[in-house]
């Protein structure tokens, strides 16, 4: 028995230290990736506001914050992310389970389309809401009730965008769920809800807590759904630093409210680290075509037909605006304008900003699938503090103001070694940015879910960490790997803040030439971005729905 263990020791003790040396070797091109493409853009950005003549003015953030107007700012970019993430929750989590649990006609479609809302430009969503809610808009023409430049509208807007990201995060893991453990204590003498509560809920508790995270990183930088519906009255902290940037031209200002910005959301994810670090490994999966069924009794066709309604109103309806916006024009004439040289806005037709988002997103998507699948096996690796704060970096780029990225490009990256100003990589570059945590968010739970003694059974027999990751944990998250695959592509095609900075005239994406076709008078251009978006929601849609039918292997969810 002696001898036994003194041959085992070293063995283990070499098998921790190649497992470390992995570790390191997993996390380095995210890591690179990170800090050249994020924080060196952020950093010059803060700089250039902040140091004059050489010199740090730190003394500005106390001017800044001693400021009436910001602190209201601060407080109610605060509350409203709080209440959007609460309200999101409270709406989604019964369509999670509807996806994870009941099988019906058209699932596939229907969660392609509770998909679309999330990857549609800002300014567009917040203009058919306003379409909805706002001076006679549908509610005004049928109860005289106007919801526009009040907190309910960008709530309920804010739902909107965020509805998929609990729908697919959560119902994702709850697919995997083996039912028979919260059958087995509703034998034992568990009520439904006791169960649920006691067995369940736990085990759910990692992705509800990712998607409540990713939410309201999401909310606590709104931009787009503020301007248009807040009005003058409410504005967060995203919309006060494009104010301070474009409009106002106070680059220690904004630099000020990016710091407390990146401070703020640096905070909330220390906090997320240190309470969800759990239970994912205690998860028995099971492949997800074994736990749906169709609804059974009243209680459950019900449920179903709630959810149904739920996103026929809010999701369905604001997405038919834009349509019948579209089509106003007799003949298609919007659509058909779009294939006409335009003067003012593009160099070349808008017609062109499909071909163009689209190969930026297929760009966009291999590097976010690179850099998202390495950081995700490394953070699989339970290490300490290392890994929680590599954790907390990946989901910066969410929390952190796409304008200072976008800005922070093309102070940073015009000049050698890394002259990209005029380079097309560089917009794929800053969409990868937002792809990356949606990457690590989809994988992460299934991977740790991942009995870790299959690993080490493998390490044992010889096998190197790459032969480890490709024989044991890639079989298992395939099917999740090319679900967040899909998922960053579709991120990418709706991404703006920092995009509407480094397009070039000449290579618009669909985003910012809806945008900037919104930003002119007349109708015609308005037809214009309502076709351009109508055109958005549809590529998305399709993209999605042959990423339901392509999905051949049943071990993963996102």
């Amino acid at each position: 028995m002696d001898l036994a263990r003194t041959e085992v020791t070293p063995r283990a003790r070499k098998e921790s230290r190649r497992g470390g040396a992995a570790r390191l070797g997993l996390m380095a091109l995210p890591v690179a990736f990170f800090g050249v493409f994020f924080a060196y853009p952020v950093v010059a950005i803060v700089a250039r506001g902040l140091r004059v003549d050489g010199v740090w003015q730190f003394g500005r953030i106390g001017d800044v914050l001693a400021q009436s107007d910001i602190r209201h700012v601060l407080w109610f970019t605060t509350w409203q992310a709080l209440a959007s993430t609460a309200l999101t929750l409270l709406i989604a989590l019964p369509g999670a389970y509807v996806f994870a649990r009941f099988e019906f006609r058209g699932k596939q479609v229907l969660r392609a389309v509770v998909t679309v809302p999330f990857v549609l430009p800002t300014v567009v969503v917040g203009t058919a809401f306003l379409a909805l809610v706002g001076r006679g808009g549908l509610l005004d023409e049928l109860w005289g009730v106007r919801l526009d430049t009040t907190v309910w509208a960008i709530l309920l807007a804010h739902v909107f965008f965020n509805y998929a990201v609990v729908v697919r995060t959560v119902g994702g893991l709850w697919s995997q769920l083996d039912p028979r453990q919260e059958d087995a204590a509703r034998m034992l003498g568990a009520s439904r809800f006791a169960a649920w509560r006691k067995v369940t809920l736990p085990a759910l508790s990692p992705a509800v807590a990712a998607a409540a995270l990713m939410v309201f990183l999401f909310t606590f930088t709104s931009f787009g759904v503020v301007q248009i519906l807040g009005g003058p009255t409410f504005s967060t902290l995203e919309v006060e630093i494009y104010r301070q940037t474009s409009e106002i031209f106070d680059l220690s200002t904004a630099a000020v409210l990016t710091i407390i910005q990146f401070v703020a959301v640096g905070a909330i994810l220390a906090v997320h680290a240190w309470t969800v670090r759990r239970r994912e490994t205690a998860l028995r999966l099971v492949a997800p075509e074994t736990t749906a069924r169709r609804p059974r009794g009243g209680g459950q066709c019900a449920l179903l037909a709630g959810v149904l309604a739920t996103i026929a109103v809010l999701l369905v309806l604001p997405l038919g605006v834009l349509v019948q916006r579209s089509l106003d024009a007799p003949d298609f004439g919007y659509y058909r304008a779009l294939t006409s040289d335009d003067s003012g806005i593009f160099l070349v037709p808008p017609i062109e900003a499909i071909g163009n988002s689209l190969q930026y997103a297929l760009a966009a998507t291999a590097i976010a699938v690179l850099v998202g699948g390495l950081a995700a096996a490394a953070l699989t690796r339970r290490a300490g503090r290392l890994v929680r704060g590599f954790d907390a970096l990946l989901m910066l780029p969410l929390g952190v103001s796409a304008v200072t990225v976008g800005f922070g490009f093309l102070i940073a990256l015009d000049e050698p070694p890394l002259n990209l100003r005029s380079s097309w990589i560089l917009v794929p570059l800053a969409q990868a940015l937002v792809g990356v945590p949606f990457v690590v968010r989809t994988m992460l739970p299934v991977l740790r879910a991942v009995d870790g003694r299959l690993r080490e059974a493998a390490a044992v027999l010889g096998a190197s960490p790459w032969r480890v990751w490709r024989e044991v944990d890639l079989p298992m998250v395939r099917r999740a790997l090319l679900v967040a695959a899909g998922f960053a592509f579709a991120v990418s095609l709706g991404e703006f803040g920092a995009t509407v900075f480094i397009a070039r005239p000449d290579n618009p994406t669909l985003p910012v030439a809806v945008a900037r076709l919104l930003g002119r008078a007349g109708d015609l251009n308005y037809g214009q971005a309502m076709a351009l978006s109508t055109i958005l929601m549809v590529v998305c849609a399709v993209a999605l729905l042959l990423l339901e039918r392509v999905r051949t292997d049943r071990t993963g969810e996102f």
